[in-house]
């Protein structure tokens, strides 16, 4: 992946972002950090990749529900969960199903297949993916010098050790700004009904 990113560049990460996932995002952060590719390429290239992605699904749902290929998606479990969570916590899933293990390409086809308005998934898609390629990308920046220490010595397994470290440590504050965004919502106190 390393190498692959070298010899591309911000056209491989946008790549990675849009079809890999976040290690292709970890190692743009890592190689911001060795000044190869500029952070802030990295950050875009990323965005770019996973929101079009995660774009082009939604359309596949909204305007070919009856095409096969979506059919056979809508089959699927993950697909189920993803649609329960999307009618119970819309706008906070839309921004956090990027980091959902198992549900990240059934959920936009999901969302297209629910009524939610497309302006509304457009917006919400932009801003999940610039969070999702921050967290990503700064997880490989920050942890760049100690990962490159390792993988100058070979010590491959040290190598995935400290990349599912920041991993998780992103994932941790995810899941803690998700719970705790629904907590708000679900404490708000409920507006009164009027006056007599």
């Amino acid at each position: 992946m390393e190498e692959f990113l070298r010899q591309y560049g911000p056209i491989g990460i946008f790549l990675g972002a849009g079809f890999e996932g976040q290690t292709a995002v970890i190692v743009g952060g890592l190689l911001a950090r060795q000044h190869i590719v500029p952070l802030w390429l990295v950050l875009a290239s990323a965005t770019a990749g996973s929101g079009l992605v995660d774009h082009l699904l939604f359309v596949a749902g909204r305007r070919f529900r009856t095409h096969r290929w979506v059919v056979r998606a809508t089959e699927q479990p993950a697909f189920a969960r993803a649609l329960r969570f999307i009618e119970r916590f819309p706008i906070s899933y839309i921004l956090a199903f990027r980091f959902i293990f198992g549900l990240r390409v059934a959920s936009p086809i999901a969302v297209g297949v629910s009524q939610i308005p497309t302006w509304r998934f457009t917006v919400l898609n932009i801003l999940g993916a610039v969070i999702w390629a921050a967290a990503f990308t700064m997880a490989g920046f920050v942890f760049g010098e100690a990962v490159h220490n390792v993988f100058g010595h070979g010590h491959h397994a040290g190598r995935w050790t400290l990349m599912a470290a920041g991993g998780i440590i992103v994932a941790v504050l995810i899941v803690w700004a998700v719970r705790y965004l629904l907590g708000r919502r679900k404490h708000a106190p409920e507006a009164p009904a009027g006056d007599a």
